[in-house]
C-alpha cells in the first residue's frame, strides 16, 4: 500500500512540474507569472491584473445619482396672426383681413441638473433654461419643486437655479486641472426626457481643452473636458464624476450627424463652474476679466524663428490698447507659455485659467520674446468696456453689453456682465423704446441713455417674442 501511495504522489509531483513548464514556456519573455517584470527585464512595462485594480463605479453611481436631478421647462410665447378672408380665393388672392391677433405658445423641454449645495442651489446648461417661464425640478427620490433662476452665464453655458428646500445632497467639487487622459468618468443624467432619469454611464476622458465652432457667432469660453461616456439630449445639465464620486464636470454637448449620441460627449470643467457658480451667488453677476489679447496656436513657422523647443504656447497676434495685457507691457509677437504656476499648451487653456481670476488679481505670465524667456506681472482688469467702443465684430458697447442693428430695433448680442445684465437684460433681446423714444440702431441707445439724468428705461422684446422691460440707475 505504502508503494502505491509513493508511485500516487511522484505522478502528481511530475504533473504539476510538467504543467509549470507549459505556462512558462508560454509566458512573454521579459514577464514573470505574476505580471510583474523582473527587475533585469530591462524598464518593460507591464499591467497588475489583480482583480482589486478593475474600477469599481458603484460607490461613486450610488453616492452621486442621488444629487443630480431632472428639469422641466416651460416656455411661453405671444403669436401674431391674422385671419383670412375666406371671399379673396373666389379670386385666387389669398388676402389677410381684421385686426392681428395675439395667441399663447406653450413649449416644454426638459434637462438635467446637479445639486452644489444642501440648500438647494443646483446648476445646470444656460441654454436648458433658456428663456423658461417655469422651471421645475425633480430630486431622485421622485419629489418636485418650483426654482428660480438665480443667473445664468451664455458664455461658458452655465446657469444657476435654485429651489426652497434644505438637507439635500450636495456634490463636492474636484479639481478638473487634476484630471488625467484615459482617466474613468461617469456621466449622470436624464437623456430623451423623464422615462430614463438618473441614467448612468461611463467613459474616459478623451481629450482635454476642446472647443467648438460658434454656430452663433457669440463670445464663448470654451475649454471643454471630451468622453466617452454616452450623453444624449436630455443630458445637459448633468453631472460628470470621478470615482470618487467628486464633480469634475457639467455635460452640456455632444457632436452628432443625427442628434443622438455618436461616441462624442463634451462638459464645462468643474473649475469653471465653481467660479461661475461662486459669483452669481456671492455678486448676482458673473465678474470675468479680460487679458486684451488676440491669441492663436504656435505654428512651426513661429516657433523656428523664435528657437522654441516645442509648439506649445500661445502666439500674441495683437494687444488691445488699454487692456490689461497692454498696461503690464505685453506686446504683440510675444508667446505666453505660463499663466502663474499653469503651463500654457493652447489658446483654450490659456482661456480658461484666465476665466479664474476676477477684477484687480495678480498673476505672473511667462513668455518668450525675441528667443527670450521673460516673466511679466499683469494686474487683471474688468471685462466691462467703455460704453460706446466699437468692438471688431461690430457691435457696440453698452454698460457691459454688446448690441447691433436689428431688423426690429437693436438686439443685446451678449448681455455681459454689467448693468445691462444686471437689471434683467438678455441675449437676443430686441430693445424698441429707451426712455419712451424709438430707436433704430446702437448709437441711438447710447445718446438716449447719455441725456438721461438718473434712470435708463428700456422696452422691446425677448428672444422668445414676448414684450419685455428692465430698467437701470446711471449712477
Amino acid at each position: 500500500m505504502s508503494k502505491n501511495f509513493l508511485t500516487v504522489c511522484a505522478s502528481v509531483l511530475c504533473s504539476g512540474l510538467m504543467a509549470y513548464g507549459v505556462v512558462k514556456a508560454a509566458a512573454p519573455a521579459g514577464t514573470s507569472l505574476d505580471g510583474a517584470a523582473p527587475a533585469e527585464s530591462g524598464g518593460i512595462r507591464t499591467v497588475n491584473l489583480s482583480l482589486s485594480d478593475y474600477p469599481d463605479f458603484t460607490f461613486a453611481a450610488e453616492y452621486a445619482v442621488e444629487a443630480v436631478v431632472y428639469v422641466k421647462v416651460t416656455v411661453k410665447t405671444q403669436q401674431q396672426y391674422q385671419s383670412l378672408d375666406p371671399f379673396s380665393f373666389f379670386f385666387g388672392d389669398p388676402r389677410l383681413f381684421g385686426q392681428p391677433q395675439t395667441r399663447e405658445r406653450v413649449m416644454q423641454g426638459s434637462g438635467s441638473g446637479v445639486i452644489i449645495r444642501s440648500d438647494g442651489y443646483i446648476v445646470t446648461n444656460n441654454h436648458v433654461v433658456q428663456g423658461a417661464t417655469e422651471v421645475n425640478v425633480t430630486l431622485n427620490n421622485n419629489k418636485t419643486y418650483k426654482a428660480e433662476i438665480v443667473g445664468t452665464d451664455p458664455a461658458t453655458d452655465v446657469a444657476l437655479i435654485k429651489i426652497d428646500a434644505s438637507g439635500l445632497p450636495a456634490l463636492e467639487f474636484a479639481d478638473s486641472d487634476k484630471l488625467r487622459l484615459g482617466e474613468w468618468v461617469l456621466a449622470i443624467g436624464s437623456p430623451l426626457g423623464e422615462e430614463l432619469r438618473s441614467t448612468i454611464t461611463a467613459g474616459i476622458v478623451s481629450a482635454k481643452g476642446r472647443s467648438m465652432p460658434s454656430e452663433d457667432g457669440q463670445y464663448k469660453i470654451e475649454s471643454f473636458i471630451q468622453t466617452d461616456a454616452a450623453v444624449n439630449p436630455g443630458n445637459s445639465g448633468g453631472a460628470l464624476v470621478n470615482k470618487e464620486g467628486k464633480l469634475v464636470g457639467i455635460n452640456t454637448a455632444i457632436i452628432s450627424q443625427t442628434g443622438a449620441y455618436s461616441g462624442y460627449s463634451f462638459a464645462v470643467p468643474s473649475n469653471i463652474v465653481r467660479k461661475i457658480v461662486s459669483d452669481l451667488i456671492d455678486f448676482g453677476a458673473v465678474k470675468r476679466v479680460k487679458l486684451g489679447v488676440l491669441i492663436s496656436p504656435v505654428s512651426e513657422k513661429t516657433a523656428k524663428e523664435m528657437k522654441l523647443s516645442s509648439l506649445d504656447g500661445v502666439y500674441i497676434a495683437d494687444v488691445q490698447k488699454g487692456g490689461t495685457a497692454d498696461k503690464a507691457g505685453i506686446r504683440k509677437g510675444d508667446v505666453i507659455v505660463a499663466l502663474d504656476s499653469t503651463q500654457i499648451k493652447t489658446p483654450a487653456a490659456l482661456q480658461e485659467k484666465v476665466n479664474g481670476y476676477h477684477p484687480g488679481d495678480k498673476a505672473v505670465v511667462k513668455l518668450y520674446r525675441d528667443g527670450e524667456a521673460q516673466s511679466i506681472e499683469v494686474e487683471f482688469l474688468g471685462e466691462e468696456l467703455e460704453t460706446g467702443t466699437v468692438e471688431e465684430d461690430g457691435t457696440v458697447v453698452f454698460y457691459g453689453a454688446r448690441l447691433r442693428t436689428h431688423a426690429k430695433g437693436v438686439e443685446i448680442v451678449s448681455a455681459g456682465s454689467g448693468k445691462v445684465a444686471q437689471a434683467g437684460g438678455e441675449d437676443g433681446f430686441i430693445i424698441q423704446t429707451v426712455n419712451d423714444q424709438r430707436v433704430s440702431k446702437p448709437q441711438d441707445v447710447i445718446d438716449i441713455a447719455k441725456k438721461a439724468k438718473r434712470t435708463v428705461f428700456i422696452g422691446g422684446m425677448t428672444a422668445s417674442g414676448r414684450p419685455g422691460y428692465f430698467g437701470f440707475g446711471k449712477e
